[in-house]
């Protein structure tokens, strides 16, 4: 997810649903809708009422903090605080499957709105799988535990060019006057923030909890930053993240709903193409990038841009999409732990 990173720069079809929706290790392509469902239980209203209460538009604080050291020669570097208007529109609600598509709107040099397609996040009703991250350019479908997903939600964040970035499994509460949920730890790539700075760790181990505010919402992530010292891997710092979402509407907000509406299709063709790639490999292995988030990065925005502008029509951006993402993920996905 490239929060305040995108700030800095100015800037179905066949679901990975169908992956974590159902779809267990070797299940083969031909496999029926019945097969790809979430595992049988009708969603709860209150859960599908919170997740679907973070849609909206919104005044963003994007604050990164990096807290306690755990090695003597590694200072926490000074916190990052920025902020910016977004818009968060239901892509899709099925009952058990619901995607919020977050998108930026920013003041462009030249006094006009620029808008940037932000970080997507997929909600799933007692998951089979969750897509996981592996380790430098590795995700794999990881199985959950019947256990475990029954009656929690897994949660998958997806980069601005819908290539994954990473999932969890937890269970939304409301008790104590709040509704929350809470993901396992999990795995996740550098954001670009860190990435860019090539620091001497190369991953998060994380947690998430979304909860909503009286004014809206807060997404906080408790990160343990690891990376390889003397053959092991070690915890260089933690960092606490706190991104506020609070109700808000003065902004250009019909720009960004413009842009949508004329690339909705790409995207949705972006989307079918990488959840094709994940079934077929039960995961996927693509380069990542600092400044982009993965490889693909810079040419998927490319093309929707192209499209919002007029410059491309939305059947030749697909078709060049997805020779963009074929070209990107010729290698094996690591298997699930």
């Amino acid at each position: 997810m490239m929060t305040h990173d995108t700030l800095e720069t100015g800037r179905r079809a066949f679901l990975t649903g169908a992956a974590l929706l159902g779809l267990t290790t070797g299940l083969p392509l031909a496999a029926s809708a019945a097969d790809m469902a979430p595992t049988a239980g009708t969603a709860p209203e209150r859960d599908r009422k919170a997740i679907l209460g973070m849609a909206g538009t919104y005044k963003v604080t994007f604050d990164f903090r990096e807290t306690t050291s755990f090695l003597p020669d590694y200072t926490p570097i000074p916190p990052k605080v920025s902020g910016g208007e977004e818009v968060v529109r239901v892509v899709e609600d099925s009952g058990s499957v619901i995607r919020l598509q977050h998108i930026l709107v920013v003041d462009g040099e030249d006094g006009l709105p620029v808008v940037v397609k932000h970080w997507r996040q997929d909600w799933v009703h007692q998951p089979a799988a969750v897509l996981t991250y592996q380790g430098t350019g590795h995700w794999s479908l990881t199985p959950v535990d019947a256990a475990v997903g029954k009656g929690a939600w897994s949660q998958t964040v997806w980069q601005t060019d819908d290539s994954p970035r990473y999932g969890g499994v937890g269970r939304w509460r409301h008790d104590d006057g709040v509704s929350r949920w809470t993901s396992d730890e999990t795995w996740r790539p550098l954001a670009r923030r860190d990435a860019t700075r090539h620091p001497p760790y190369d991953r998060y181990n994380g947690t998430n909890r979304h909860a909503l505010t009286p004014a809206g919402w807060v997404h906080e992530q408790d990160n343990a930053k690891l990376g390889v010292r003397d053959g092991a891997l070690v915890t260089f710092v933690h960092e606490a993240v706190v991104n506020t979402y609070v109700r808000f509407s003065d902004f250009p907000i019909a720009a960004a709903d413009d842009y949508w509406a004329k690339t909705a299709t790409y995207w949705a063709a972006v989307r079918a193409a990488w959840d094709q790639v994940i079934a077929r490999q039960q995961g996927v292995t693509v380069a990542e990038e600092a400044n982009n988030g993965s490889v693909t990065g810079k040419a998927l925005m490319g093309l929707a841009d192209t499209i919002a502008k007029g410059g491309k029509s939305t059947p030749d951006a697909i078709a060049e999409a997805r020779r963009v993402i074929a070209d990107a993920t010729q290698g094996p996905a690591k298997s699930g732990a």
